[in-house]
């Protein structure tokens, strides 16, 4: 199985070595970014199963800024918020975020909420990808059920074999 790839951005370098070595021990593919401008660059240059901001760096917006970000990829990553303040369960959802990690934590609650966390992003990507393509099925059922019509045969004639005769 292919590791999966987490961004994990954070301005605190401690925070940010730490959970890097406890992801990486368990089996994750990880990158890093120290700043908002740094995680958008990577957002775009690569791809990540799941990404991991706090919400204050280099100024009060810039976890929304990363949440933004990761939400407009096209190949749709889990979320997660990871503070030290928590906040109500309306204003990370309302953010975008798939779950609120707050910090400090013990590291088996933290790896148990990463997989649960991919485990239902998956699904959910799963049962959204199902449904577009119920939306398509009948549009392409109908065109392949409409009565085509036979291809018109078109004669060619052959140019009359001449014999010799003595």
């Amino acid at each position: 199985m292919a590791k999966r790839r987490v961004l994990l951005v954070d301005d605190e370098v401690t925070v940010l070595l730490t959970m890097k070595a406890v992801l990486e021990i368990s089996g994750f593919d990880v990158d890093t970014a120290a700043s908002a401008i740094d995680a958008k660059r990577k957002l775009k240059l690569r791809e990540y199963q799941m990404v991991i901001t706090d919400m204050r760096m280099e100024s009060d917006a810039a976890g929304r800024e990363v949440i933004q970000a990761a939400r407009s990829a096209l190949y749709h990553p889990a979320v997660a918020l990871l503070t030290a303040f928590p906040l109500s369960d309306d204003d990370w959802q309302e953010m975008g975020a798939d779950k609120m990690l707050v910090k400090p934590m013990q590291t088996m609650v933290l790896l148990r909420q990463i997989e649960k966390l991919l485990e239902t992003h998956s699904a959910k990507l799963a049962r959204l990808s199902t449904a577009a393509w119920a939306k398509k099925a009948p549009a392409k059922k109908a065109a392949a059920t409409r009565k085509k019509l036979p291809a018109k045969k078109v004669l060619v004639k052959k140019p009359k074999r001449r014999r010799d005769r003595p």
